[in-house]
């Protein structure tokens, strides 16, 4: 591993931002992304877009960050005990859309270089990432092309690639106290370092490349359907599972707010409006129930 493999990583990642904050935007039509540049103290800095209020997209946030700290914080290095205590380098691409439309799901996207340091032995790097999909209401045609999408990404890297992370997906976007998944799944995988640097590099790349690739043509079919007060609703009490996994759950918030991280930038993930109703339950025969019934259980989409 050496400085100019990271430098190559890093400067993959700020085009990745910069191209898929310019699609978004031209396919929201309407809304721009507001950019705030920041550093972090301990150092390092990121770049962190939103794009709020849209005709497509009522909040699209798209991060850039990289940066450096003394010691991993626990979520780091929960999994590698054994480097607990190193100074790290951290970076990597953070995206969440949440669309206006119920009919477009929302969807989530990383990926991300972590480097443990230690001065008296060599540095200890993985990458990591993924992407999966949230919808309201269930379109099996969306569901197929998404996996069909991030199995092509995965197939020249073997057969058995695809299958690892989409289970893992499947295992790791799953609500433990409530018992259902977030979504539809897609692809996780983390810790990845089994393959030479570049291979894995070359991986993270067919990740990033094909997220824009899977979601784009669903939003597209999806965002002019026209809806109602009560498919709203509902979106706004799905949404509250996300944010339920976003602040019990999900790694990268932990890892962002136990390393001291910017807080906006870390909770711009999060939807602008969601509620929450006590005990409920969809309408038996109901579209929404279609969603419990026939799209919140782990299935082989591809």
């Amino acid at each position: 591993m050496n400085t100019l493999a990271t430098d190559a990583v890093e400067q993959y990642l700020r085009d990745l931002q910069d191209r898929i904050c310019a699609r978004l935007a031209r396919l929201d039509g309407q809304g721009g992304f507001r950019e705030d540049a920041w550093q972090r103290p301990e150092g390092g800095g990121g770049r962190t877009r939103v794009l709020a209020e849209g005709r497509v997209f009522e909040k699209a946030g798209v991060n850039f960050s990289k940066v450096r700290g003394a010691s991993l914080p626990p979520s780091a290095s929960a999994h590698r005990p054994e480097l607990a205590g190193r100074s790290f380098l951290a970076m990597g691409v953070s995206l969440v859309i949440h669309p206006l439309n119920p009919y477009v799901p929302t969807s989530h996207a990383n990926v991300r270089l972590f480097v443990a340091e230690h001065a008296e032995a060599a540095p200890v790097w993985w990458f990591g990432g993924g992407y999966d999909l949230t919808p309201y209401y269930g379109f099996e045609q969306d569901c197929i092309h998404w996996h069909q999408v991030a199995r092509a990404a995965c197939e020249p890297f073997g057969p058995l690639v695809y299958p690892r992370f989409k289970g893992w997906c499947d295992d790791y976007f799953h609500l433990r106290h409530r018992g259902e998944p977030r979504g539809v799944g897609g692809l996780f995988f983390d810790d990845l370092n089994e393959w030479d640097f570049d291979t894995s590099f070359a991986f993270l790349r067919a990740v990033g490349d094909s997220y824009l690739e899977a979601y784009e043509p669903i939003v597209c079919r999806r965002m002019d359907l026209p809806w109602s007060e009560r498919e709203r609703q509902f979106q706004l009490y799905r949404r509250g599972r996300y944010v339920e996994f976003n602040l019990v759950y999900d790694r990268g918030t932990l890892f962002g707010l136990q390393s001291g991280g910017r807080t906006e930038s870390i909770l711009m993930s999060l939807p602008p409006l969601v509620r929450w109703d006590y005990d409920w339950s969809p309408e038996p025969g109901s579209a929404e129930a279609d969603l419990y019934e026939t799209y919140l259980k782990p299935r082989d989409w591809a």
